[in-house]
């Protein structure tokens, strides 16, 4: 017997105890066939009627119902358990189904609603009976995505995002004939915060999220869903990093690049440098042109803004944990060349400039994004000698943290409660003078609270 958690056995003890069988199933078993850990685990119980499923289980942890109404329960926060379950189609929409629970279903009948092969495999807890209905084991021997039935597949449009989802994390193909009916998937009903979960997956839990975005143009997907995307087709053909006329290549080794930047960051922040890395280019469809004798896309960092913007509506982001994401994801797009820029003029570029642009974007983020676009720039059909290297990055990651803003800028030194011991009221003047003065200690010309008062007095006068 394998090993699984105390309450992962516990339940198949007490199933099989009762008279029923417990079977691991879906990613759990794959992940434990391809030798890949598990913080997971979906348990699928056959032979229990549905009524007595929590009562069973609920003396190992705390069990609170997903989806009562067809017997889902999720045992702490990493064990999900259910009935077999058989799903007919009854309207259009990701939640158009109506669910049945069966517990005396077949394994086959129930596996036959899984999307893939390689996730149709179920495992006996505590015989270690591997029970394979659909052949998933050889697909992931072949490291190939393969749907279980042609017949469902397209019942559920989510399937397609799964598929360049599951390509990426996976880093599996995915067959021919899987590949055709997702092409004929309407993903119009697919609602925003379907469209993001599979993203942020594809994006953060994939070592090369490349591979998951060539299949969203491969597949359709950018054509439906993300114009943005397609649009950047046409500038990638003229540029000599981008090969091939189908993908923006480019921004996938951007992309890739920057995936590999970003463990230390917070979930939020990490999800902000990736939205970021994938939009930076987004500018470049409305700016290109051909100025003397090279393509050229001047001004596509400013351009980038509103197509970025459309990018983000379509996934409804904003804030996350707090963090406002959509901001920073703007101010990454807009600024993403002042690194290099700063670099070039780094004989004459002040204090202020850095302590400016910290005002408008996290420098530490930009850094990590402007690194990941000019490492992107280094594809193995470009001979090395026109290789970029990251030091204007690293130069100005050293400066913001000489300054100490590359998380934020400097807290103004004047705060309004000393203008209203100076006697002043609040009114329009109140803003002025407080900005007038930040501005001074952007330059670096106050540094101490006397100096700040000094200079609000000689505005108030």
């Amino acid at each position: 017997m394998d090993s699984y958690p105390d309450k992962v056995l516990n339940v198949a003890r007490a199933v099989r105890d009762s008279g029923g069988r417990a079977m691991l199933v879906g990613g759990c078993v794959r992940d434990e066939l391809m030798g890949v850990p598990s913080k997971d685990w979906d348990i699928e119980v056959y032979g229990i009627e549905p009524a007595g499923l929590k009562p069973l289980v609920e003396r190992f942890g705390s069990v609170n119902a997903v989806g009562e109404a067809f017997t889902v329960y999720k045992l702490d926060n990493d064990v999900d358990l259910s009935i077999p379950r058989r799903e007919r189609k009854v309207a259009r929409g990701h939640k158009g189904f109506i669910v049945e629970g069966d517990p005396g279903m077949s394994f086959a009948e129930a596996s036959k609603r899984r999307d893939f092969t390689v996730n149709s495999i179920l495992k006996d807890i505590l015989t270690g009976e591997i029970v394979d209905p659909y052949n998933g084991r050889p697909d992931i021997e072949k490291k190939v995505l393969r749907m279980v039935s042609k017949s469902t597949f397209g019942e559920d449009s989510l399937r397609v995002l799964r598929a360049a989802r599951f390509a990426a994390t996976l880093e599996f193909d995915i067959e021919h004939g899987t590949v055709e009916v997702c092409k004929g998937i309407d993903l119009s009903d697919l609602p925003s915060e379907r469209i993001w979960g599979e993203i942020e997956k594809l994006l953060l839990e994939s070592k090369k999220p490349s591979i998951g975005l060539k299949w969203i143009y491969d597949l359709g997907i950018a054509d439906r869903l993300f114009p943005e995307m397609t649009e950047m087709i046409g500038v990638a053909q003229e540029e000599e990093w981008h090969p091939e006329g189908d993908v923006d290549v480019h921004t996938l080794l951007v992309v890739d690049e920057a995936r590999r930047l970003i463990d230390d960051l917070p979930y939020a922040k990490r999800v902000t440098v990736m939205l970021g890395a994938l939009c930076h280019d987004f500018g470049k469809p409305a700016t290109t042109d051909f100025v003397d004798g090279r393509i050229r896309s001047l001004g596509h960092d400013e351009a980038g803004i509103a197509p970025t913007l459309s990018f983000l509506d379509r996934l409804n982001l904003h804030t996350l944990d707090g963090y406002d994401v959509r901001r920073q994801v703007v101010a990454l797009v807009r600024d993403h060349l002042k690194p290099g820029m700063f670099y070039k003029a780094r004989d004459e570029i002040g204090d202020g400039a850095f302590r400016r642009l910290a005002r408008k974007v996290e420098p530490d983020l930009l850094y990590r994004v402007a690194k990941a676009d000019s490492l992107g720039r280094n594809a193995e059909w470009i001979p090395r000698e026109k290789w970029f290297d990251s030091e204007p990055q690293e130069w100005f990651l050293r400066r913001v943290r000489e300054l100490e803003v590359e998380i934020k800028p400097p807290e103004p030194i004047l705060k309004g409660r000393h203008l209203i011991e100076l006697g002043l009221e609040p009114s329009k003047d109140f803003g002025r003078i407080l900005d007038a003065v930040y501005e001074l200690q952007t330059d670096g010309k106050i540094k101490t609270l006397d100096e700040a008062i000094a200079a609000a007095k000689e505005l108030m006068a």
